[in-house]
């Protein structure tokens, strides 16, 4: 297996933003899987600029992950619940038909968030990396890293290291039984089960 040609890796200064109706930040699309139109998984950085709710997207189970900025506090009113998140967070995992209203602890954040269709993909996490893990798969999976301010190393079995830049995603959908290694002091590592 030629490790290099497995991974498709994007780069956030490549895509353009797309500003959100209600005016309180913007979206960085990275991946709209299988396609833009029909998507069942997306993956994107958005910058928020201001305190307000989160649209509503139901069948989804959501991730999200603070990248930068002091932080915010998400109010999920529907369960009674406040989670405070910053760059030091694990990811939140929620329901996408969940009323969630979002407040900036001190100033904008640029945040990173995982979306699935819970019926599609029911075996999905998002976890950080600040050192090294490792994955072992059986089941066809798509496999995706987020590089944010760290080089990550990404490596097969026994196989060539692959090298991810900063504010770079890689991303693999496999068919067959594989481990992988992760190295980075500053990423974000995603299964998707297919």
């Amino acid at each position: 297996m030629n490790t290099a040609s497995v991974w498709q890796q994007i780069a956030l200064a490549d895509i353009p933003h797309t500003p959100w109706k209600n005016g309180g930040g913007t979206t960085r699309e990275l991946l709209a899987w299988p396609t833009p139109q029909d998507w069942t998984l997306r993956l994107s950085v958005a910058k928020v600029d201001a305190d307000g709710p989160f649209s509503r997207f139901d069948g989804i189970t959501r991730w999200f992950a603070v990248l930068s900025g002091a932080g915010v506090r998400l109010h999920m009113a529907d369960m009674g619940q406040t989670h405070s998140l910053d760059a030091f967070s694990s990811p939140l995992a929620f329901d996408g038909a969940l009323a969630v209203g979002c407040t900036l602890i001190d100033g904008s954040t640029q945040d990173f968030n995982l979306m699935a269709r819970s019926a599609r993909h029911p075996r999905t996490g998002m976890q950080r990396v600040r050192g090294q893990t490792h994955w072992q798969g059986t089941r066809p999976t798509l496999l995706a890293v987020w590089a944010h301010t760290a080089p990550a190393s990404l490596r097969f079995q026994d196989h060539a290291a692959v090298s991810l830049k900063p504010g770079t995603l890689a991303w693999a959908a496999l068919d067959a039984a594989q481990t992988l290694a992760v190295h980075s002091d500053d990423a974000l590592f995603m299964e998707i089960g297919l």
